[in-house]
């Protein structure tokens, strides 16, 4: 069955280019010569992008010009736009997302084309400086002369100490190149024209502030609460987010200035809805509909709803199921495992319908939130099966 969902899906991406392809500005199309990108396989999956980002497929030609850094008009464009990257509480997990998106396969591969696109102005482990010499550099880079560039920042940030006895300054859990976490992200954001938190590290704090948080670790947002720092900022949660939607926020930033934002910052064009809204599984979300309780058993493999193996897709806010992994090859549904939640704030944690009660585990179990949604009653109180008309989560009634 998998292979047959795996087909359903590539039909309805496939069906996204129109009959009468988009015209490409010639500089676009001398572009994707020099990179040796097949110019229909770039333009369905710019086509695939618009329809995720609901954005008219007029604008097709534009998207692929801002991807390839052709885009004429735009005053971001007026050189690459600047982008200084800074790790934190982290595993390297975000960026590496990050530079694998645009990858074509099939003899067409370009590894990191987002780095063809902008001005990665600084990132410690993709640059060579090392020590002052990359110190130095990242404070010409976030000079006031600078001002105006995106700062990308993933991991968590841990809370200053206070100081000790001897009067010297709490650091706190992190410092690097002599200054504490909390003084590096403040000094960056000072000349930033926007800010983007990337991963659920740095979105919500991710593992670093699961409980007990030993490090006090604080998400970008309430770091810049705390010290006043007044800029625009997008949550790009995900434990790593899709390589797509992270390098697509900035694509839409270049094309259409900042997205709409949910009410955790998340743009909504990738995190206005469900996972298990998009899910191929979603049909069967139903109190007569087919549960599986084993993973890989024969209700499985016909698409079985994995909802009863602890499946946090019908409460986690992402475009796996649209977007999908790996240049669109699969997402953990399709490939039969159930959504951990992962761009959800508190994931590592949640296993209670009280946020004050006990946490009990990152997937909780059997008395944990997720198994708490019987089949007679769902996450919204109204039934696990289709969502009532007055409720906006859930999947449409699509009977």
């Amino acid at each position: 069955m998998n292979t047959e969902l795996r087909e359903i899906q590539d039909a309805s991406v496939t069906g996204m280019m129109s009959a009468e392809e988009p015209t490409l500005s010639e500089a676009t199309v001398r572009r994707l010569q020099e990179w040796g990108v097949s110019r229909r396989r770039f333009l369905t999956y710019c086509a695939g992008m618009a329809s995720v980002m609901a954005l008219p497929q007029a604008l097709v030609p534009k998207l692929a010009a801002a991807a390839t850094g052709t885009l004429e008009g735009a005053a971001v464009m007026a050189g690459k736009p600047s982008v200084v990257y800074m790790s934190f509480q982290e595993c390297t997990g975000c960026l590496e997302s990050m530079v694998n998106s645009f990858a074509f396969g099939g003899g067409e591969q370009i590894e990191n084309l987002i780095l063809k696109w902008i001005s990665l102005d600084y990132q410690e482990t993709l640059m060579a400086a090392a020590g002052k010499q990359a110190e130095d550099h990242l404070l010409a880079m976030t000079d006031a002369a600078r001002a105006g560039y995106v700062l990308v920042v993933d991991g968590s940030i841990p809370r200053l100490q206070e100081q000790d006895k001897d009067g010297k300054p709490g650091y706190g859990y992190f410092v690097s190149g002599g200054r504490s976490g909390v003084a590096r992200f403040l000094s960056a954001a000072e000349n930033a024209g926007l800010i983007i938190a990337v991963g659920t590290c740095a979105s919500f704090g991710g593992l670093p502030h699961a409980f007990p948080n030993p490090t006090d670790a604080m998400s970008i947002d309430e770091v810049m609460s705390l010290y006043g720092v007044n800029k625009p900022l997008v949550n790009v949660s995900g434990c790593p987010p899709i390589p797509e939607v992270i390098t697509g926020t900035i694509m839409y930033y270049l094309l259409k200035g900042m997205p709409g934002l949910d009410e955790l910052k998340r743009p909504t064009v990738y995190y206005g809805r469900t996972v298990h809204e998009d899910c191929l599984r979603e049909e069967n979300f139903d109190d007569d509909g087919l549960f599986t309780t084993s993973f890989d058993d024969t209700a499985a493999r016909n698409g079985a709803c994995l909802f009863d193996l602890g499946c946090k897709g019908p409460v986690t806010h992402n475009a796996c199921a649209r977007v999908k992994w790996n240049q669109g090859t699969s997402y953990p549904m399709l490939s039969g495992h159930g959504c951990i939640g992962c761009a959800e704030p508190d994931f590592w944690d949640m296993g209670t319908l009280d946020p004050k009660g006990p946490k009990l585990g990152p997937l909780g179990d059997k008395q944990g939130f997720y198994f708490r949604l019987t089949r007679a009653e769902d996450y919204n109180g109204h039934g696990r099966g289709r969502a009532c008309s007055s409720c906006h989560d859930g999947h449409e009634n699509d009977d």
